[in-house]
Protein backbone atom coordinates (compact mmCIF):
# COMPACT_ATOMS: atom_id res chain seq x y z
CA UNK A 1 0.00 0.00 0.00
CA UNK A 2 2.74 2.42 0.95
CA UNK A 3 4.64 1.88 -2.32
CA UNK A 4 1.57 2.89 -4.33
CA UNK A 5 1.16 6.12 -2.35
CA UNK A 6 -1.92 5.04 -0.41
CA UNK A 7 -2.58 6.06 3.19
CA UNK A 8 -1.11 3.67 5.74
CA UNK A 9 -3.91 3.80 8.33
CA UNK A 10 -6.36 1.91 6.12
CA UNK A 11 -8.63 4.85 5.35
CA UNK A 12 -10.86 4.60 2.26
CA UNK A 13 -13.15 6.77 0.14
CA UNK A 14 -16.94 6.80 0.34
CA UNK A 15 -17.10 3.70 -1.90
CA UNK A 16 -14.71 1.77 0.33
CA UNK A 17 -11.66 2.03 -1.98
CA UNK A 18 -8.14 2.80 -0.68
CA UNK A 19 -7.24 6.47 -1.03
CA UNK A 20 -4.09 8.16 -2.25
CA UNK A 21 -2.32 10.12 0.47
CA UNK A 22 -1.33 12.92 -1.90
CA UNK A 23 -4.86 13.62 -3.17
CA UNK A 24 -7.00 13.26 -0.06
CA UNK A 25 -7.23 14.35 3.55
CA UNK A 26 -4.91 16.67 5.46
CA UNK A 27 -5.74 20.38 5.68
CA UNK A 28 -7.02 20.35 2.10
CA UNK A 29 -9.99 18.25 3.24
CA UNK A 30 -10.24 19.92 6.62
CA UNK A 31 -10.78 23.31 4.98
CA UNK A 32 -14.31 22.20 4.03
CA UNK A 33 -14.94 20.81 7.50
CA UNK A 34 -13.66 23.96 9.18
CA UNK A 35 -15.95 26.01 6.90
CA UNK A 36 -18.89 23.86 7.96
CA UNK A 37 -18.03 24.27 11.64
CA UNK A 38 -17.97 28.07 11.42
CA UNK A 39 -21.46 28.29 9.89
CA UNK A 40 -22.94 25.56 12.10
CA UNK A 41 -21.68 27.24 15.27
CA UNK A 42 -23.16 30.52 14.02
CA UNK A 43 -26.52 28.72 13.80
CA UNK A 44 -26.21 27.12 17.23
CA UNK A 45 -25.05 30.21 19.11
CA UNK A 46 -27.56 32.30 17.18
CA UNK A 47 -30.16 30.38 19.18
CA UNK A 48 -28.31 29.67 22.44
CA UNK A 49 -26.78 33.10 23.13
CA UNK A 50 -30.05 34.99 23.48
CA UNK A 51 -32.48 32.19 24.31
CA UNK A 52 -32.88 33.28 27.94
CA UNK A 53 -33.93 36.76 26.76
CA UNK A 54 -36.50 35.32 24.32
CA UNK A 55 -38.00 33.14 27.04
CA UNK A 56 -38.40 36.05 29.47
CA UNK A 57 -39.44 38.80 27.04
CA UNK A 58 -41.49 36.86 24.46
CA UNK A 59 -42.77 33.75 26.27
CA UNK A 60 -42.89 35.65 29.61
CA UNK A 61 -41.17 33.03 31.73
CA UNK A 62 -39.72 34.07 35.10
CA UNK A 63 -35.94 34.23 35.64
CA UNK A 64 -35.57 30.91 37.43
CA UNK A 65 -37.73 29.04 34.90
CA UNK A 66 -35.95 30.59 31.92
CA UNK A 67 -32.48 29.81 33.31
CA UNK A 68 -33.60 26.26 34.12
CA UNK A 69 -35.10 25.73 30.65
CA UNK A 70 -32.03 27.11 28.86
CA UNK A 71 -29.79 24.85 30.93
CA UNK A 72 -32.00 21.81 30.32
CA UNK A 73 -32.00 22.41 26.57
CA UNK A 74 -28.25 23.07 26.50
CA UNK A 75 -27.75 19.93 28.56
CA UNK A 76 -29.76 17.91 26.04
CA UNK A 77 -27.76 19.39 23.14
CA UNK A 78 -24.52 18.25 24.75
CA UNK A 79 -25.82 14.87 26.00
CA UNK A 80 -27.44 13.51 22.82
CA UNK A 81 -24.00 13.12 21.16
CA UNK A 82 -23.57 9.98 23.28
CA UNK A 83 -26.24 8.25 21.18
CA UNK A 84 -24.94 9.78 17.93
CA UNK A 85 -21.39 8.62 18.64
CA UNK A 86 -22.53 5.10 19.53
CA UNK A 87 -24.48 4.81 16.27
CA UNK A 88 -21.46 6.07 14.32
CA UNK A 89 -18.92 3.77 16.01
CA UNK A 90 -21.14 0.67 15.94
CA UNK A 91 -23.32 0.94 12.84
CA UNK A 92 -23.34 3.78 10.29
CA UNK A 93 -19.89 5.35 10.53
CA UNK A 94 -19.20 9.04 11.06
CA UNK A 95 -20.14 10.31 7.56
CA UNK A 96 -23.59 8.72 7.28
CA UNK A 97 -24.51 9.39 10.92
CA UNK A 98 -23.64 13.03 10.31
CA UNK A 99 -25.68 13.12 7.09
CA UNK A 100 -28.90 11.80 8.66
CA UNK A 101 -28.52 13.94 11.78
CA UNK A 102 -27.86 17.13 9.83
CA UNK A 103 -31.28 16.80 8.13
CA UNK A 104 -32.93 16.57 11.58
CA UNK A 105 -30.89 19.61 12.68
CA UNK A 106 -32.10 21.66 9.69
CA UNK A 107 -35.70 20.59 10.35
CA UNK A 108 -35.40 21.85 13.93
CA UNK A 109 -34.03 25.22 12.80
CA UNK A 110 -36.85 25.65 10.26
CA UNK A 111 -39.49 24.82 12.90
CA UNK A 112 -37.88 27.23 15.38
CA UNK A 113 -37.86 30.04 12.80
CA UNK A 114 -41.56 29.38 12.21
CA UNK A 115 -42.22 29.44 15.98
CA UNK A 116 -40.76 32.95 16.37
CA UNK A 117 -42.06 34.33 13.04
CA UNK A 118 -45.68 33.27 12.55
CA UNK A 119 -48.27 35.03 14.72
CA UNK A 120 -50.13 31.77 15.24
CA UNK A 121 -47.17 30.39 17.23
CA UNK A 122 -46.51 33.56 19.29
CA UNK A 123 -48.33 35.06 22.31
CA UNK A 124 -50.79 37.82 21.40
CA UNK A 125 -50.24 41.40 22.54
CA UNK A 126 -52.67 44.31 22.90
CA UNK A 127 -51.84 47.90 23.96
CA UNK A 128 -48.33 46.86 24.94
CA UNK A 129 -49.54 44.08 27.20
CA UNK A 130 -48.76 40.52 26.08
CA UNK A 131 -50.50 37.36 27.12
CA UNK A 132 -48.61 34.33 28.31
CA UNK A 133 -47.88 31.75 25.65
CA UNK A 134 -50.54 29.05 25.28
CA UNK A 135 -49.77 25.39 25.95
CA UNK A 136 -49.73 24.59 22.23
CA UNK A 137 -47.39 27.52 21.48
CA UNK A 138 -44.98 26.45 24.22
CA UNK A 139 -45.15 22.82 23.03
CA UNK A 140 -44.34 23.79 19.43
CA UNK A 141 -41.46 26.06 20.47
CA UNK A 142 -39.82 23.47 22.72
CA UNK A 143 -40.43 20.67 20.18
CA UNK A 144 -38.42 22.72 17.68
CA UNK A 145 -35.67 23.32 20.24
CA UNK A 146 -35.36 19.65 21.14
CA UNK A 147 -35.44 18.60 17.48
CA UNK A 148 -32.28 20.71 17.16
CA UNK A 149 -30.86 18.86 20.17
CA UNK A 150 -31.51 15.47 18.53
CA UNK A 151 -29.91 16.58 15.26
CA UNK A 152 -26.92 18.05 17.05
CA UNK A 153 -26.47 14.71 18.79
CA UNK A 154 -25.41 13.10 15.53
CA UNK A 155 -23.39 15.97 14.09
CA UNK A 156 -21.41 17.24 17.08
CA UNK A 157 -19.42 14.10 18.04
CA UNK A 158 -18.72 13.01 14.48
CA UNK A 159 -17.65 16.12 12.62
CA UNK A 160 -14.59 16.90 14.77
CA UNK A 161 -13.44 13.26 14.86
CA UNK A 162 -14.06 13.01 11.11
CA UNK A 163 -11.75 16.01 10.73
CA UNK A 164 -9.06 14.33 12.85
CA UNK A 165 -9.42 11.22 10.66
CA UNK A 166 -8.07 13.23 7.72
CA UNK A 167 -4.55 12.90 9.17
CA UNK A 168 -2.66 9.59 8.95
CA UNK A 169 -1.20 8.65 12.34
CA UNK A 170 1.18 6.25 10.60
CA UNK A 171 2.78 9.14 8.68
CA UNK A 172 5.12 11.27 10.82
CA UNK A 173 4.52 14.50 8.86
CA UNK A 174 0.75 14.16 8.96
CA UNK A 175 0.83 13.24 12.63
CA UNK A 176 2.72 16.47 13.33
CA UNK A 177 0.09 18.46 11.40
CA UNK A 178 -2.62 16.84 13.49
CA UNK A 179 -1.21 18.38 16.70
CA UNK A 180 -2.60 21.79 15.63
CA UNK A 181 -5.88 20.49 14.23
CA UNK A 182 -8.06 20.91 17.31
CA UNK A 183 -6.71 24.43 17.95
CA UNK A 184 -7.75 25.64 14.50
CA UNK A 185 -10.93 23.59 14.56
CA UNK A 186 -12.07 25.48 17.64
CA UNK A 187 -10.84 28.73 16.08
CA UNK A 188 -13.38 28.29 13.27
CA UNK A 189 -16.04 27.49 15.86
CA UNK A 190 -15.24 30.73 17.65
CA UNK A 191 -15.61 32.71 14.39
CA UNK A 192 -19.16 31.44 13.98
CA UNK A 193 -19.95 32.16 17.60
CA UNK A 194 -18.56 35.70 17.26
CA UNK A 195 -20.90 36.58 14.42
CA UNK A 196 -23.82 35.12 16.37
CA UNK A 197 -23.12 37.02 19.60
CA UNK A 198 -22.44 40.34 17.86
CA UNK A 199 -24.63 40.35 14.74
CA UNK A 200 -27.48 37.91 15.29
CA UNK A 201 -28.20 38.98 18.88
CA UNK A 202 -28.55 42.61 17.74
CA UNK A 203 -30.81 41.60 14.84
CA UNK A 204 -33.02 39.51 17.15
CA UNK A 205 -33.61 42.33 19.63
CA UNK A 206 -33.87 45.21 17.15
CA UNK A 207 -35.01 43.86 13.76
CA UNK A 208 -37.05 40.84 14.77
CA UNK A 209 -36.66 37.32 16.10
CA UNK A 210 -37.82 35.77 12.85
CA UNK A 211 -34.98 37.37 10.90
CA UNK A 212 -32.58 36.66 13.76
CA UNK A 213 -33.35 32.94 13.59
CA UNK A 214 -33.87 32.79 9.82
CA UNK A 215 -30.30 33.91 9.09
CA UNK A 216 -28.67 31.07 11.10
CA UNK A 217 -31.07 28.60 9.43
CA UNK A 218 -29.78 29.71 6.03
CA UNK A 219 -26.25 29.59 7.45
CA UNK A 220 -26.75 25.98 8.50
CA UNK A 221 -27.91 25.03 4.99
CA UNK A 222 -24.86 26.81 3.56
CA UNK A 223 -22.59 24.90 5.97
CA UNK A 224 -23.95 21.58 4.70
CA UNK A 225 -23.33 22.63 1.10
CA UNK A 226 -19.72 23.46 2.02
CA UNK A 227 -19.34 20.08 3.76
CA UNK A 228 -20.57 18.00 0.82
CA UNK A 229 -18.43 19.90 -1.72
CA UNK A 230 -15.40 18.28 -0.09
CA UNK A 231 -16.76 14.71 -0.30
CA UNK A 232 -14.37 13.48 -3.08
CA UNK A 233 -11.26 14.20 -1.00
CA UNK A 234 -12.43 12.95 2.41
CA UNK A 235 -10.85 9.95 4.09
CA UNK A 236 -13.10 7.49 5.92
CA UNK A 237 -11.92 5.13 8.65
CA UNK A 238 -13.05 1.52 8.34
CA UNK A 239 -14.75 0.12 11.42
CA UNK A 240 -12.53 -2.68 12.73
CA UNK A 241 -15.00 -3.93 15.31
CA UNK A 242 -18.75 -4.54 15.03
CA UNK A 243 -19.34 -3.55 18.64
CA UNK A 244 -16.40 -1.49 19.93
CA UNK A 245 -18.10 -0.90 23.27
CA UNK A 246 -18.35 -4.65 23.97
CA UNK A 247 -14.97 -4.76 25.73
CA UNK A 248 -16.24 -2.23 28.29
CA UNK A 249 -18.56 -4.95 29.54
CA UNK A 250 -16.54 -8.06 28.66
CA UNK A 251 -13.29 -7.08 30.36
CA UNK A 252 -14.77 -6.29 33.83
CA UNK A 253 -16.86 -9.49 33.66
CA UNK A 254 -13.78 -11.59 32.79
CA UNK A 255 -11.77 -9.88 35.54
CA UNK A 256 -14.53 -10.62 38.05
CA UNK A 257 -14.64 -14.30 37.04
CA UNK A 258 -10.87 -14.51 37.57
CA UNK A 259 -10.88 -12.49 40.80
CA UNK A 260 -9.52 -15.42 42.86
CA UNK A 261 -6.58 -16.03 40.52
CA UNK A 262 -3.19 -14.52 41.20
CA UNK A 263 -1.73 -12.06 38.73
CA UNK A 264 1.63 -13.01 37.17
CA UNK A 265 4.62 -11.05 38.40
CA UNK A 266 5.48 -9.80 34.91
CA UNK A 267 2.94 -8.07 32.59
CA UNK A 268 4.56 -9.91 29.65
CA UNK A 269 3.02 -13.13 31.00
CA UNK A 270 -0.49 -11.79 30.34
CA UNK A 271 -2.27 -12.74 27.12
CA UNK A 272 -1.41 -10.54 24.14
CA UNK A 273 -1.25 -11.02 20.37
CA UNK A 274 1.91 -10.49 18.35
CA UNK A 275 2.65 -7.02 17.02
CA UNK A 276 2.42 -8.41 13.47
CA UNK A 277 -1.26 -9.20 14.07
CA UNK A 278 -2.00 -5.54 14.81
CA UNK A 279 0.17 -4.25 11.98
CA UNK A 280 -1.50 -6.59 9.50
CA UNK A 281 -5.03 -5.63 10.54
CA UNK A 282 -4.33 -1.89 10.75
CA UNK A 283 -4.99 -1.85 14.49
CA UNK A 284 -2.74 -0.51 17.23
CA UNK A 285 -1.27 -2.44 20.09
CA UNK A 286 -1.59 -0.70 23.48
CA UNK A 287 1.13 -1.24 26.09
CA UNK A 288 0.37 -2.44 29.61
CA UNK A 289 0.02 0.17 32.37
CA UNK A 290 -0.18 -0.37 36.17
CA UNK A 291 -3.45 1.56 36.62
CA UNK A 292 -6.69 -0.29 37.50
CA UNK A 293 -4.62 -3.47 37.96
CA UNK A 294 -7.67 -5.51 38.99
CA UNK A 295 -8.74 -5.51 35.33
CA UNK A 296 -5.48 -7.29 34.36
CA UNK A 297 -7.03 -10.52 35.63
CA UNK A 298 -9.13 -10.59 32.46
CA UNK A 299 -5.92 -11.32 30.51
CA UNK A 300 -4.62 -14.21 32.68
CA UNK A 301 -3.74 -17.08 30.35
CA UNK A 302 -4.25 -19.94 32.82
CA UNK A 303 -7.86 -18.93 33.40
CA UNK A 304 -8.86 -20.15 29.95
CA UNK A 305 -6.81 -23.35 29.68
CA UNK A 306 -9.08 -25.92 28.10
CA UNK A 307 -11.75 -23.32 27.33
CA UNK A 308 -12.98 -22.59 23.82
CA UNK A 309 -12.76 -18.84 24.31
CA UNK A 310 -9.36 -17.17 24.67
CA UNK A 311 -8.70 -14.61 27.44
CA UNK A 312 -8.88 -10.89 26.78
CA UNK A 313 -5.75 -9.35 25.32
CA UNK A 314 -3.70 -6.70 27.10
CA UNK A 315 -4.80 -4.25 24.40
CA UNK A 316 -8.47 -4.97 25.16
CA UNK A 317 -7.86 -4.58 28.89
CA UNK A 318 -5.95 -1.33 28.39
CA UNK A 319 -8.80 0.04 26.27
CA UNK A 320 -11.16 -0.51 29.19
CA UNK A 321 -8.65 1.05 31.58
CA UNK A 322 -8.52 4.12 29.34
CA UNK A 323 -12.29 4.56 29.58
CA UNK A 324 -12.16 4.14 33.38
CA UNK A 325 -9.41 6.76 33.56
CA UNK A 326 -11.34 9.15 31.33
CA UNK A 327 -14.41 8.76 33.55
CA UNK A 328 -12.25 9.85 36.51
CA UNK A 329 -11.15 12.97 34.62
CA UNK A 330 -14.67 13.56 33.27
CA UNK A 331 -16.12 13.77 36.78
CA UNK A 332 -13.90 16.73 37.65
CA UNK A 333 -14.91 18.61 34.48
CA UNK A 334 -18.56 18.96 35.58
CA UNK A 335 -18.14 21.96 37.89
CA UNK A 336 -16.13 23.93 35.27
CA UNK A 337 -18.95 23.21 32.80
CA UNK A 338 -21.38 24.62 35.36
CA UNK A 339 -19.29 27.80 35.54
CA UNK A 340 -19.29 28.02 31.74
CA UNK A 341 -23.11 27.72 31.73
CA UNK A 342 -23.33 31.16 33.37
CA UNK A 343 -22.30 32.86 30.11
CA UNK A 344 -25.68 32.34 28.44
CA UNK A 345 -27.81 32.56 31.59
CA UNK A 346 -27.03 34.59 34.73
CA UNK A 347 -24.28 36.69 33.14
CA UNK A 348 -26.80 37.81 30.51
CA UNK A 349 -29.55 38.55 33.06
CA UNK A 350 -26.99 40.39 35.19
CA UNK A 351 -26.08 42.52 32.16
CA UNK A 352 -29.72 43.50 31.53
CA UNK A 353 -29.75 45.37 34.85
CA UNK A 354 -26.73 47.55 34.01
CA UNK A 355 -26.24 50.66 31.88
CA UNK A 356 -25.87 49.29 28.34
CA UNK A 357 -25.59 52.56 26.45
CA UNK A 358 -22.70 53.15 24.09
CA UNK A 359 -22.97 56.82 23.28
CA UNK A 360 -26.32 58.59 23.51
CA UNK A 361 -28.58 56.36 21.43
CA UNK A 362 -27.01 52.94 20.85
CA UNK A 363 -27.75 50.27 23.46
CA UNK A 364 -25.73 47.05 23.61
CA UNK A 365 -27.75 43.80 23.85
CA UNK A 366 -26.71 42.10 27.09
CA UNK A 367 -26.06 38.80 25.29
CA UNK A 368 -23.61 40.54 22.92
CA UNK A 369 -21.11 40.78 25.74
CA UNK A 370 -20.60 37.06 25.11
CA UNK A 371 -18.78 38.12 21.95
CA UNK A 372 -15.84 39.09 24.17
CA UNK A 373 -15.54 35.44 25.22
CA UNK A 374 -15.24 34.61 21.55
CA UNK A 375 -12.91 37.50 20.73
CA UNK A 376 -10.54 36.54 23.53
CA UNK A 377 -10.56 32.97 22.19
CA UNK A 378 -9.88 34.11 18.62
CA UNK A 379 -6.91 36.20 19.75
CA UNK A 380 -5.59 33.54 22.13
CA UNK A 381 -5.68 30.50 19.83
CA UNK A 382 -3.09 31.80 17.30
CA UNK A 383 -0.90 33.06 20.15
CA UNK A 384 -1.13 29.68 21.87
CA UNK A 385 -0.38 27.73 18.69
CA UNK A 386 2.31 29.99 17.23
CA UNK A 387 4.13 31.24 20.35
CA UNK A 388 3.21 29.37 23.53
CA UNK A 389 3.54 25.84 22.09
CA UNK A 390 6.96 26.37 20.40
CA UNK A 391 8.29 28.07 23.55
CA UNK A 392 7.16 25.27 25.85
CA UNK A 393 8.20 22.62 23.32
CA UNK A 394 11.79 23.83 23.54
CA UNK A 395 11.66 23.64 27.33
CA UNK A 396 9.76 20.36 27.80
CA UNK A 397 10.49 18.37 24.64
CA UNK A 398 6.77 17.59 24.36
CA UNK A 399 5.47 18.19 20.81
CA UNK A 400 2.36 19.78 22.33
CA UNK A 401 4.47 22.03 24.56
CA UNK A 402 2.70 20.89 27.72
CA UNK A 403 0.71 17.75 28.44
CA UNK A 404 -3.00 17.73 27.74
CA UNK A 405 -3.94 17.62 31.42
CA UNK A 406 -1.56 20.45 32.23
CA UNK A 407 -3.33 22.49 29.55
CA UNK A 408 -6.75 21.66 31.01
CA UNK A 409 -5.58 22.42 34.55
CA UNK A 410 -4.36 25.90 33.55
CA UNK A 411 -7.78 26.57 32.01
CA UNK A 412 -9.55 25.49 35.18
CA UNK A 413 -7.35 27.79 37.28
CA UNK A 414 -8.16 30.75 35.02
CA UNK A 415 -11.84 29.88 35.34
CA UNK A 416 -11.64 30.01 39.14
CA UNK A 417 -10.11 33.50 38.84
CA UNK A 418 -12.90 34.49 36.43
CA UNK A 419 -15.69 33.49 38.82
CA UNK A 420 -13.84 35.31 41.64
CA UNK A 421 -13.91 38.46 39.49
CA UNK A 422 -17.62 37.87 38.74
CA UNK A 423 -18.26 37.69 42.49
CA UNK A 424 -16.34 40.93 43.11
CA UNK A 425 -18.20 42.76 40.32
CA UNK A 426 -21.57 41.56 41.65
CA UNK A 427 -20.63 42.83 45.12
CA UNK A 428 -19.92 46.22 43.51
CA UNK A 429 -23.26 46.09 41.65
CA UNK A 430 -25.12 45.36 44.90
CA UNK A 431 -23.29 48.29 46.53
CA UNK A 432 -24.39 50.60 43.67
CA UNK A 433 -27.98 49.38 44.13
CA UNK A 434 -27.91 50.31 47.83
CA UNK A 435 -26.24 53.69 47.27
CA UNK A 436 -28.64 54.76 44.48
CA UNK A 437 -31.68 53.00 45.99
CA UNK A 438 -32.50 51.01 42.88
CA UNK A 439 -35.60 48.95 43.64
CA UNK A 440 -37.67 48.02 40.56
CA UNK A 441 -36.83 45.01 38.37
CA UNK A 442 -36.62 47.22 35.26
CA UNK A 443 -34.64 50.05 36.85
CA UNK A 444 -31.14 50.42 35.46
CA UNK A 445 -28.23 50.25 37.90
CA UNK A 446 -25.95 53.28 37.27
CA UNK A 447 -22.98 51.09 36.50
CA UNK A 448 -21.59 50.31 33.03
CA UNK A 449 -22.13 46.84 31.58
CA UNK A 450 -18.43 46.84 30.71
CA UNK A 451 -17.69 46.03 34.34
CA UNK A 452 -18.63 42.48 33.31
CA UNK A 453 -15.99 42.47 30.58
CA UNK A 454 -13.08 40.95 32.62
CA UNK A 455 -15.04 37.83 33.59
CA UNK A 456 -16.08 37.24 29.96
CA UNK A 457 -12.55 37.75 28.62
CA UNK A 458 -10.92 35.52 31.22
CA UNK A 459 -13.43 32.70 30.61
CA UNK A 460 -12.63 32.99 26.90
CA UNK A 461 -8.89 32.66 27.54
CA UNK A 462 -9.56 29.76 29.93
CA UNK A 463 -11.54 27.98 27.19
CA UNK A 464 -8.49 28.02 24.90
CA UNK A 465 -6.80 25.87 27.51
CA UNK A 466 -9.58 23.72 28.94
CA UNK A 467 -12.23 23.40 26.18
CA UNK A 468 -9.79 22.63 23.36
CA UNK A 469 -7.64 20.58 25.72
CA UNK A 470 -10.60 18.46 26.82
CA UNK A 471 -11.78 17.81 23.26
CA UNK A 472 -8.30 16.71 22.20
CA UNK A 473 -7.72 14.74 25.40
CA UNK A 474 -10.86 12.62 25.07
CA UNK A 475 -10.22 12.01 21.36
CA UNK A 476 -6.55 11.17 21.88
CA UNK A 477 -7.03 8.92 24.90
CA UNK A 478 -10.04 6.96 23.60
CA UNK A 479 -9.66 3.34 22.47
CA UNK A 480 -9.01 3.27 18.72
CA UNK A 481 -12.48 2.02 17.71
CA UNK A 482 -14.32 4.36 20.07
CA UNK A 483 -13.05 7.82 19.18
CA UNK A 484 -16.46 9.26 18.29
CA UNK A 485 -17.83 7.86 21.54
CA UNK A 486 -14.73 9.15 23.31
CA UNK A 487 -15.33 12.74 22.28
CA UNK A 488 -18.77 12.53 23.88
CA UNK A 489 -16.97 12.65 27.22
CA UNK A 490 -16.33 16.28 26.24
CA UNK A 491 -19.88 17.05 25.08
CA UNK A 492 -21.60 15.12 27.88
CA UNK A 493 -19.49 16.95 30.48
CA UNK A 494 -20.88 20.24 29.18
CA UNK A 495 -24.37 18.72 29.11
CA UNK A 496 -24.24 17.46 32.68
CA UNK A 497 -22.73 20.80 33.72
CA UNK A 498 -25.79 22.57 32.31
CA UNK A 499 -28.15 20.15 34.06
CA UNK A 500 -26.17 20.64 37.27
CA UNK A 501 -26.48 24.41 36.95
CA UNK A 502 -30.22 24.03 36.38
CA UNK A 503 -30.46 21.90 39.52
CA UNK A 504 -28.36 24.32 41.58
CA UNK A 505 -30.37 27.37 40.47
CA UNK A 506 -33.66 25.63 41.28
CA UNK A 507 -32.54 24.32 44.67
CA UNK A 508 -30.82 27.54 45.74
CA UNK A 509 -33.95 29.50 44.82
CA UNK A 510 -36.19 27.14 46.81
CA UNK A 511 -33.96 26.97 49.86
CA UNK A 512 -33.32 30.72 50.09
CA UNK A 513 -37.03 31.52 49.67
CA UNK A 514 -38.00 29.48 52.74
CA UNK A 515 -39.86 31.30 55.51
CA UNK A 516 -40.13 34.47 53.47
CA UNK A 517 -36.39 34.86 52.90
CA UNK A 518 -34.85 36.80 50.02
CA UNK A 519 -34.05 34.54 47.06
CA UNK A 520 -30.47 34.59 45.83
CA UNK A 521 -31.82 34.33 42.25
CA UNK A 522 -35.22 35.99 42.06
CA UNK A 523 -37.21 37.65 39.29
CA UNK A 524 -35.92 41.04 40.42
CA UNK A 525 -32.13 40.83 40.25
CA UNK A 526 -31.98 44.27 41.86
CA UNK A 527 -33.41 42.76 45.03
CA UNK A 528 -31.58 39.42 45.32
CA UNK A 529 -28.27 38.03 46.54
CA UNK A 530 -26.68 36.93 43.28
CA UNK A 531 -23.35 37.73 44.92
CA UNK A 532 -23.95 34.89 47.39
CA UNK A 533 -24.59 32.48 44.51
CA UNK A 534 -21.38 33.53 42.76
CA UNK A 535 -19.52 33.10 46.05
CA UNK A 536 -20.96 29.60 46.31
CA UNK A 537 -19.78 28.80 42.76
CA UNK A 538 -16.31 30.16 43.61
CA UNK A 539 -15.97 27.81 46.59
CA UNK A 540 -17.02 24.67 44.68
CA UNK A 541 -14.84 25.65 41.69
CA UNK A 542 -11.78 25.99 43.95
CA UNK A 543 -12.49 22.63 45.62
CA UNK A 544 -12.97 21.04 42.21
CA UNK A 545 -9.59 22.34 41.06
CA UNK A 546 -7.95 20.50 43.96
CA UNK A 547 -9.85 17.34 42.98
CA UNK A 548 -8.73 17.74 39.36
CA UNK A 549 -5.07 18.01 40.35
CA UNK A 550 -5.41 14.82 42.41
CA UNK A 551 -7.18 12.92 39.59
CA UNK A 552 -4.59 14.09 37.05
CA UNK A 553 -1.73 12.89 39.25
CA UNK A 554 -3.25 9.38 39.11
CA UNK A 555 -3.88 9.33 35.37
CA UNK A 556 -1.52 7.39 33.07
CA UNK A 557 -1.57 8.27 29.39
CA UNK A 558 -2.20 5.76 26.61
CA UNK A 559 0.94 4.15 25.16
CA UNK A 560 0.55 2.64 21.71
CA UNK A 561 2.91 0.71 19.48
CA UNK A 562 2.60 1.71 15.83
CA UNK A 563 4.82 1.77 12.77
CA UNK A 564 5.17 5.35 11.60
CA UNK A 565 6.79 6.19 8.27
CA UNK A 566 9.04 9.20 7.85
CA UNK A 567 10.66 9.66 4.44
CA UNK A 568 10.28 5.97 3.71
CA UNK A 569 11.86 4.81 6.98
CA UNK A 570 9.74 3.04 9.57
CA UNK A 571 10.19 4.17 13.15
CA UNK A 572 8.43 3.12 16.34
CA UNK A 573 6.06 5.74 17.67
CA UNK A 574 4.33 6.24 20.99
CA UNK A 575 1.70 8.72 22.03
CA UNK A 576 2.79 12.22 22.89
CA UNK A 577 1.89 12.21 26.58
CA UNK A 578 3.42 9.42 28.63
CA UNK A 579 4.22 11.01 31.96
CA UNK A 580 2.28 9.48 34.87
CA UNK A 581 2.10 12.83 36.68
CA UNK A 582 -0.03 15.08 34.53
CA UNK A 583 -0.19 18.29 36.53
CA UNK A 584 3.12 19.87 37.42
CA UNK A 585 2.23 23.47 38.12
Amino acid sequence: MEAKGYTQDGTVDLQGRPVLASKTGKWRACAFLVGYEAFERMAFYGVASNLVVYLTTQLHEDNVSSVRNVNNWSGAVWMTPILGAYIADSYLGRFWTFTVSSLIYVLGMVLLTMAVSLNFFKPTCANGVCNKASTSQIAFFYSALYTIAVGSGGTKPNISTFGADQFDDFNAKEKELKVSFFNWWMFSSFLGALFATIGLVYIQENLGWGLGYGIPTIGLLLSLFIFYVGTPIYRHKVRKSKSPARDLIGVPIAAFKNRKLKLPTQPSELHELELQHYSGSGKRQVHHTPSFSFLDKAAIKEANMGATRSPCTVTQVEGTKLVFGMIMIWLVTLIPSTIWAQINTLFVKQGTTLDRHLGTSFQIPAASLGSFVTLSMLLSVPMYDRYFVPLMRRKSGNPRGITLLQRIGIGFMLQVIAIAIAYAVEVKRMHAIRIHQVVGPKEVVPMSIFWLLPQYVLIGIADVFNAIGLLEFFYDQSPEDMQSLGTTFFTSGIGVGNFLNSFLVTMVDKITRREGGKSWIGNNLNDTHLDYYYGFLLVIAALNLVAFIWASSKYIYKRENTEVTEDGVQVESKTLDTSPLAIQV
